[in-house]
């Protein structure tokens, strides 16, 4: 009986174990790079599990876990949402374990290294000791799970009564994300090979390819009665009848006796596969045709989608001759790569590395650097790549001659065949060209102009400009804003073949904007501080006092208004600021001087609304700050407060009208010109 326990001791007396018992994974399928590629919906039936162990494995914080006994699911995300899964063993006292990775652009191998792939676990121990007591050998994600993690954990071993979270074998399910590659480990933890049951239900993501397989290319090789199909996805190599039965070729002449999928001998599922011909073909133009095969099915994917009926690819054998040399890719801005195109693959070993297998020839002097090509399997390819010393950066016509070269020949197809010395393409150029633009400002008052203008030339003929909230086609717009500050502006022009990009950002920072501020109300005798908060690049200022006098300064000093009595006057104070462009911007604010500032309480108010002395409130508190107000009736009650002196006690409480009496109240306030707090008490009548 084997029972897991959440102890660094413990862990390591496993591994200790594990290395003395069990050999490294070799087995397809029990090792992150050989996963099983799975769809949700196949149940996929284990029935043996060899016994092995290759590393540990990072489990969040329950630490480290070596994956024992593993087998390794792989599997994309077509729809978000939970993924539920069950894990049935064969035998119900086993106990199995599994991890949830994220691999999405990453090599699966890794998994061993980092915890940010992890996703979700369940390492709980169930042992037939925990099954006798209730826990059953089934483990998973599902609607019923209640936790996101499970370590390995015994909890009769931690000497309390269960349940405990880490002790539960099913797990509330993960999301995972549509687009996303998923590893699902499954570990055997007991030391026995008896196997289990994976199914995939109950969740909201789907798991299931919903994509045909397709044949993508058809190639004869050299002997013309071997063919290499290319499909456009990976299909199950089981799928595949290898007597060729799944396809047929379109010549009375010749069948295919024979299939194999390239590959399959390391791996679950295949993309190429190489059919053989009884005989071979004569030079035309033929087609591969998939078809039911003996196997009673066309090719599967692992969603068991079909290779259509009837689906078929087209291939061309040439007669027997040296690969011509005869096509070069097109031909972009600036080169300083080309790419020569080949019928056949060359072999990569008659490359000559220093490129003196071509000479290029044309309107200015090209000399190469190398040659060089992206090889196959086969160390062949259908492209050369020649590096020239330095880009073409003009307009010209070229031609680029195959040679002897200094390894003593030309180049050699996959047939063994020499293609000629001598033979030409030719190619042409076009001039880089410049999105360098210049610009010229014209500002005003009200709206600012910018003529920009871009050479042209070297065959432009496309100009697209992008403002902050327009764009244009011409080669020299004018734009116009209303709005001053940062204005971006781009531009990219093209010839067809060279294109290029250039950006500039224009300040327009003539913009005057007028502001000041000054108190509401003053007292007879206040003198006024005036802040000029105007902002701009201001060449003149003109204060307009509002009383008959006036000022040019950009801050002007303290401003005493007329002396009066009894009487409240309004005085309109105006700014009127000027740049050198002669703009004008204006900012108003009208100052009453009250008649006096003394702060008192009425001795009486009569709130009949009438418009006189209907409301009890300290008067003139202008200057008042950190004010208290209230009002006590009779018992003590305080039915008015108030920190606002302008807010007005009206003689209710409660919206109920106040009968007639005298009513206490307190004031507390800081002088806004001494700082000096006072605290003062009365009494006031109310009449009705």
């Amino acid at each position: 009986m084997m029972v897991k326990i959440i102890s660094f001791l413990s862990i390591v007396l496993l591994l200790m174990n594990d290395v003395k018992s069990q050999s490294t994974c070799t087995t397809i399928g029990q090792t992150p790079s050989t996963a099983f590629p799975i769809c949700g919906t196949t149940i996929f039936s284990q029935k043996t599990v060899p016994e092995c162990v290759n590393k540990q494995l990072p489990a969040g914080n329950c630490g480290y876990y070596p994956d024992t006994n593993p087998f390794w699911y792989q599997f994309t995300c077509y729809k978000s949402g939970t993924l539920g899964f069950l894990i049935t063993p064969n035998n119900l006292d086993d106990d199995y374990d599994w991890e949830l990775f994220d691999i999405t652009n990453r090599n699966p191998v890794n998994v061993y290294d980092s915890s940010s792939f992890v996703v979700s676990y369940n390492w709980s121990g169930n042992s037939s000791l925990e099954s006798s007591r209730g826990y059953t050998g089934k483990t998973g994600a599902s609607p019923a799970g209640t936790i996101d993690f499970a370590c390995a954990t015994n909890p009769m071993e931690l000497g309390g009564p269960p349940p405990y979270t880490d002790a539960q074998t099913i797990d509330s399910m993960p999301q995972i994300i549509q687009g996303h590659t998923y590893l699902l480990l499954v570990s055997h933890y007991t030391q026995s090979q008896s196997g289990y049951q994976l199914s995939f239900g109950g969740g909201t993501a789907s798991i299931n390819n919903p994509i045909t397989p397709g044949l993508k290319s058809a190639a004869i090789q050299c002997d013309d009665a071997t063919i290499s199909i290319k499909l456009d996805k990976q299909v199950r190599c089981s799928s595949l009848a290898l007597d060729g039965s799944d396809f047929t070729i379109s010549s009375p002449l010749s069948s295919v006796i024979s299939a194999v999928g390239v590959n399959c001998n390391n791996a679950f599922d295949l993309d190429s596969i190489i059919l053989k011909l009884n005989n071979p073909l004569p030079p035309g133009n033929y087609s591969v045709t998939a078809k039911i095969g003996t196997d009673g099915n066309t090719l599967l994917d692992d969603c068991d989608n079909s290779l259509p009926v009837g689906a078929n690819v087209s291939f061309t054998i040439f007669p027997q001759a040296p690969t011509p040399f005869d096509s070069i890719a097109p031909v972009g801005c600036a080169p300083g790569l080309l790419q020569l195109v080949f019928r056949k693959p060359i072999q990569c070993s008659s490359i000559a590395a220093d490129g003196s297998d071509f000479v290029i020839t044309g309107s200015t002097p090209v000399t190469i650097q190398s040659a060089f090509a992206n090889c196959d399997n086969n160390n062949e390819s259908n492209i050369i790549f020649v590096k020239l010393n330095s880009p073409i950066l003009t307009t010209g016509s070229y031609q680029i001659k195959l040679v002897t070269g200094n390894d003593r020949n030309t180049i050699i197809d996959q047939c063994n065949q020499a293609t000629p010395a001598g033979q030409t393409v030719n190619f042409s150029t076009k001039d880089t060209v410049s999105a360098q633009f210049n610009y010229q400002v014209f500002l005003g008052c009200k709206a600012d102009s910018i003529q920009f203008s871009n050479a042209g030339g070297n065959g432009i003929y496309q100009w697209q400009w992008t403002f902050d909230s327009s764009t244009s086609s011409l080669q020299n717009p004018l734009e116009t804003y209303s709005v001053f500050g940062d204005k971006h502006a781009q531009l990219i022009v093209t010839n067809g073949v060279c294109s290029d990009t250039s950006n500039a950002t224009v300040s327009l920072d003539n913009a005057i904007n007028a502001a000041f501020t000054a108190p509401d109300n003053i007292c007879p005798t206040d003198k006024v501080l005036f802040q000029n908060n105007s902002s701009g690049n201001i060449s003149s200022w003109y204060w307009d006092f509002g009383d008959g006098t006036n000022s040019t300064d950009q801050n002007p000093v303290q401003h005493t208004f007329p002396t009066t009595t009894n009487q409240e006057i309004k005085y309109t104070v105006q700014l009127i600021i000027g740049n050198n462009l002669g703009c004008y911007d204006t900012a108003t604010k009208v100052i009453t001087k009250v008649v006096s500032c003394y702060i008192t309480v009425p001795t009486g108010f009569t709130p009949n609304g009438d418009g006189h002395n209907d409301y009890l409130y300290p008067l003139n508190a202008f200057k008042a700050t950190n004010l208290e107000f209230r009002v006590y009736n009779r018992y003590g009650q305080l039915i008015f407060e108030s920190r606002d002196w302008t807010k007005k006690w009206d003689g209710t409480l409660n919206g109920k009208p106040q009968d007639s009496g005298t009513f206490v109240w307190t004031l507390q306030y800081t002088d806004g010109d001494t700082g000096k707090r006072f605290f003062l008490k009365g009494t006031s009548v109310l009449i009705r």
